[in-house]
C-alpha cells in the first residue's frame, strides 16, 4: 500500500516494480495483460438470474454447488487450449529439449478426462471428488485442474468468479424447476472460448406463487 492508502492494481506494478520473474515488462508484455484481463471477465464467466437471492456467507456454505461446478468446468473448460512457450532452454519430462521458439500446446478439455489424472471415473459427473470425507471442499493442484491456469499466469479473479457462478446458480435453483427441452442438441462450439453451440435451452418454471 502506498502511503496516502491508495491500492495499487497489478498493471501499475508490472510498470513500476522488477520482479526479476525472468520476463521483460514491455508494452507487448501490459497490452496482453490487459487483454487477458478484459476478456476472462466477460467472457469465461458469461459461459456459465432470480426471488431470493444467497448473501456471501451462505453461499460459502454450499460444498455441493462447489463440487458441481469444479467438474462443469473440469469436463467443459471455458478455455479449452493452450500453449506455452519456455523462457529459456529446458528439458521436459519426456527428455526433450525445448527453446523459447518452441510453442507446447495441450488440451485442457483432453486433461479433464485423462484417467492417468482423475481415474477411471474420469467421464463420470461427480461433485463428490471435490468433497472431502469431512464434507469440506477438496483442493486440488493448479497443474491438475487447470481450468483457472497456474503458477504466476493463475486467474486473479477466480474466486471472484466462483462466488459469481454460485450466487447465479443457486437463486436460479431455490426460485425455479429447470427442465431441459426435449431433444434441444447440447454441443460445444468451435471458438477459442467454450460456448455452447445452440445455448441451453429450457423450461423454468417458478417454485413459489
Amino acid at each position: 500500500m502506498e502511503e496516502d492508502g491508495e491500492g495499487i492494481d497489478l498493471v501499475t506494478s508490472y510498470m513500476s516494480e522488477d520482479y526479476n520473474m525472468g520476463f521483460k515488462s514491455d508494452d507487448e508484455f501490459l497490452r496482453d495483460t490487459i487483454v487477458t484481463f478484459m476478456l476472462a471477465g466477460r467472457d469465461t464467466v458469461s459461459s456459465s438470474e432470480r426471488r431470493r437471492l444467497f448473501d456471501i456467507e451462505e453461499i460459502k456454505k454450499l460444498v455441493y454447488l462447489h463440487g458441481a461446478l469444479c467438474e462443469s468446468l473440469r469436463l467443459y473448460p471455458p478455455i479449452h487450449s493452450e500453449f506455452k512457450s519456455p523462457l529459456r532452454q529446458d528439458i521436459l519430462p519426456s527428455g526433450r529439449r525445448v527453446n523459447p521458439k518452441t510453442k507446447i500446446v495441450f488440451s485442457l478439455y483432453a486433461i479433464g478426462r485423462m484417467s492417468s489424472v482423475w481415474g477411471d471415473d474420469c467421464f463420470e459427473f461427480k461433485p463428490e471428488r471435490w468433497i472431502t470425507d469431512r464434507g469440506g471442499m477438496k483442493h486440488e493442484p493448479s497443474y491438475k485442474f487447470f481450468s483457472f491456469n497456474a503458477g504466476p499466469r493463475t486467474c486473479l479473479g477466480k474466486d471472484v468468479a466462483f462466488t459469481q457462478m454460485k450466487a447465479v446458480v443457486a437463486a436460479i435453483i431455490y426460485n425455479y424447476q429447470v427442465q431441459v427441452v426435449d431433444e434441444h442438441t447440447v454441443t460445444p462450439s468451435q471458438s477459442v472460448i467454450l460456448h455452447m453451440k445452440h445455448g441451453m435451452k429450457v423450461k423454468l418454471t417458478k417454485r413459489w406463487a
